[in-house]
């Protein structure tokens, strides 16, 4: 609450005096919140009866604060009050100032209705916004990946501009750090796949071919899919909360004020450090998730691991790992980009660092199962 430094001891006062077209009107007294409701009451009469042209007499004005002035305003009217904000006039400069604001909040037009709308309508707006929204990702997508795979192409004949640094420090990161977790999940998905197929393929007396379920399962599938979430979800949130970061402290600028370009710096080391560990990660869920089918066999199916190996070994061609294995750069590339390029959308607030490490992990995992799907039908047809 915005008030004057002339305290008065009085309350708020409204005095009218005279005949209509020389009415002399008194305003005295403190004019504040504590007298809003006594002087609320007043100025309705005393409006109808005031003449356009009477004098306005505010000697006696005591204390004023933004509600007195709201009541000053409905009293006298925005033309009375503009003028007695204005420079001529006797008031001190500080109620001047407390007029201009008060008046200038008030005479604003009241905001357009909205027009009434359809149901139809609002579902039809929601969804051209989201397809806009999610062209403009596709482009600037396809954008920061033509300008990572340009920046590679320049510097991979300049072996003195490549970051090896970052790249074995990101490695690391991504690679052993992840191997852990990775080989645990695999491990136990491929003793429940085992166990689902004991379950359904004992019925028909075709136990033995759990083993089969669990190599094309993980060759194909399971091992580099498993892998690619938890990358994603591991990976390219630890991306774009970095880079997210020094956009928001301002390194990026700095960065490039110091001649430095932020795609090499920054991108390529975490592309191709990610390059190379999915890969290898994916080849350790593999084992992992045909080791835990494994076990299962041999607890549950009598399947020992001799015979476990030697039905791996009849029934599933080179071709089913080449096709898992295949897939882990693109997923691998992929990750890296949508991590580094949120991290590149941060607009400078903690708020809207999680906003984006969010959209990274959902845009990474969203990405991979696609092309998975896509590619398991690629592949269903040409008969791999």
């Amino acid at each position: 609450m915005i008030q004057s430094m002339e305290p008065s001891p009085s309350a708020g006062t409204i005095e009218l005096s005279g005949s209509a077209e020389q009415a002399l009107l008194r305003v005295g007294g403190d004019w504040t919140l504590a007298h809003y409701r006594a002087l609320a009451a007043q100025i309705a009469p005393v409006r109808a009866r005031l003449h356009e042209h009477a004098r306005i007499e505010l000697d006696g004005l005591g204390a004023i604060d933004t509600a007195g002035a709201h009541l000053l305003f409905d009293l006298l009217g925005a033309a009375r009050i503009r003028a007695l904000s204005g420079d001529g006039s006797p008031l001190a400069p500080e109620r001047r100032a407390l007029l201009r604001v008060v008046e200038a909040a008030l005479a604003m037009p009241p905001p357009a209705p909205a027009a009434p709308g359809s149901a139809v309508g609002d579902v039809l707006e929601h969804i051209g916004i989201t397809a806009v929204v999610f062209w403009r990702h596709i482009v600037g997508l396809l954008g920061f990946i033509g300008l990572t795979l340009d920046t590679a192409v320049r510097i991979a004949f300049r072996p003195q501009r490549w970051r090896i640094t970052a790249f074995v420090a990101h490695l690391e990161k991504s690679a052993l750090d992840a191997v852990p977790i990775v080989a645990l999940l695999t491990f136990l998905v491929g003793a429940v796949v085992a166990f689902l197929g004991a379950t359904v393929l004992a019925d028909f007396g075709a136990s033995i071919f759990t083993v089969d379920l669990i190599a094309f399962s993980f060759l194909r599938e399971f091992g580099v899919l498993l892998t690619a979430i938890l990358v994603a979800g591991r990976t390219a949130s630890a991306f774009t909360a970095q880079i997210g970061s020094m956009r928001a402290n301002e390194e990026i600028d700095a960065i490039r004020v110091l001649g430095l370009n932020p795609i090499e710096l920054l991108v390529l080391p975490r592309v191709f450090a990610l390059l190379v560990a999915l890969p290898l990660l994916t080849f350790i869920a593999m084992m992992s998730g045909i080791a835990g089918g494994m076990l299962v066999c041999a607890l549950t199916l009598d399947i020992s691991p001799i015979m476990f190996l030697s039905v791996f070994k009849d029934d599933v061609g080179l071709r089913h790992f080449l096709i898992g294995m295949g897939k882990a750069p693109v997923f691998a590339f992929l990750i890296a980009v949508i991590g580094c390029l949120e991290g590149f959308k941060v607009s400078g607030s903690a708020q809207s660092v999680g906003e984006h490490t969010t959209s990274a992990v959902v845009q990474s995992i969203f990405v991979v199962i696609v092309l998975d799907a896509i590619a398991a039908l690629f592949c269903m047809e040409m008969g791999w």
